[in-house]
């Protein structure tokens, strides 16, 4: 689909009633990396993730008719109970750059009451489950204003709005594995919005396994937006940028025939790629902790004791994402207990496995 097709039409003019929506949506985690972009929120390479299923953002959207249609809409938004203003310039910024797309948001104010089940921006891309979750509440208003449009066109425009409102989140809204980013090999794929993988996965990455190692709950020293605008004139983006194309080649050939071993290498050269660009931009940074490190070089120690095919990946933060196929989960699970948690902080850290994108719940 082009932007074109995005555009809402509403003939009759007709307005909801004031009401609320309530929708959960997860994070989700890449395989391969996207770092850089281009305005409007476009992708300088191809990525593909997992999406997650206990790492989610609840929102209830609550809309209200305005009273004087000519001012903006006035947003309130809480989180986990309390409320945030400093939230609201990036929501009203997604608002001012969706607004072509769905012109219905202007007739109403909006209380967004949101809570994440993980810690906020320590990594876990609490920015892909937020805007993608408040996506789709939108859409769930322009479903009520047009029941007619396809169940397709409601999941691809509702990643088109979560895109707008951070990259990442274009990948959150269907599972479990889901590619964002044109890609020659890949059909269908869009810089505009994520597609689900379109070929059959082998049996080994199914129900894939994912347990989230807390190293650093805090706030990260350098967001996200930042870091990818660093990409504009770094001396190596080009060739990071092929190189995260040719590993999305690669993998998927993986993901179809089953070869763990190479899966293994490709996510965790990602992995350290990913974190290699941040650590080489101008200003350069490192969201890496020295038990980030830890972790990964006792990962790699039980994979050459034990031949197991546990692995790891970041993202734009400390914490590590541990990986292992769901049939070794019992041995994983004793290894991550008895060697990796007490480099968490707190001790904690959560389980997680694949899911299948967001839901409207109310």
């Amino acid at each position: 689909m082009r932007e074109e097709d995005f555009i809402f039409k509403n003939p009759e003019n007709k307005i909801l009633d004031s009401s609320f929506v309530k929708v959960k949506s997860p994070s989700n985690i890449a395989l391969v990396k996207y770092w850089g972009k281009s305005e409007p929120q476009i992708p300088k390479n191809a990525s593909i993730s997992f999406t997650l299923n206990n790492c989610f953002t609840s929102t209830i959207l609550e809309y209200t008719k305005k009273e004087n249609a000519s001012k903006k809409p006035n947003i309130k938004v809480i989180f986990e109970g309390k409320e945030k203003e400093e939230f609201k310039p990036k929501i009203e910024k997604f608002f001012e750059r969706i607004t072509k797309y769905v012109p219905f948001i202007s007739d109403y104010d909006y209380i967004i009451k949101t809570e994440n089940s993980f810690p906020h921006s320590s990594g876990i891309a609490s920015s892909a489950s937020g805007m993608s979750a408040l996506a789709l509440g939108i859409m769930s208003l322009e479903k009520k204003l047009n029941a007619g449009i396809s169940e397709e066109y409601f999941l691809s425009k509702s990643s088109f709005l979560s895109r707008l409102g951070s990259g990442s989140a274009a990948r959150s809204i269907e599972g479990p594995l889901i590619v964002w980013g044109r890609h020659p090999k890949i059909e269908n794929s869009s810089d505009l919005y994520g597609t689900v993988f379109p070929f059959k996965i082998h049996p080994i990455f199914e129900n894939y396994q994912d347990t989230i190692l807390l190293v650093d709950q805090g706030e990260k020293q350098i967001s996200s937006t930042v870091g990818h605008n660093l990409m504009h004139k770094h001396p190596f983006a080009e060739n990071r940028f092929t190189q995260a194309n040719e590993n999305l080649e690669k993998l998927t050939e993986v993901l179809i025939d089953g070869d763990i071993k190479k899966f293994i290498q490709i996510v965790e050269s990602e992995a350290l790629a990913l974190h290699a660009m941040m650590m080489t931009s101008n200003p350069y940074f490192i969201l890496m902790k020295p038990n980030t490190l830890k972790i990964i070089n006792k990962i790699w120690d039980f994979r050459k004791r034990t031949n197991s095919n546990i692995c790891f990946t970041l993202d734009a933060g400390a914490n590590v994402h541990v990986l292992f196929p769901n049939r070794e989960k019992k041995e994983a699970d004793l290894f991550i207990s008895n060697e990796l948690i007490s480099f968490c902080q707190n001790n904690k850290y959560i389980c997680d496995s694949l899911g299948e994108g967001a839901e409207i719940v109310i």
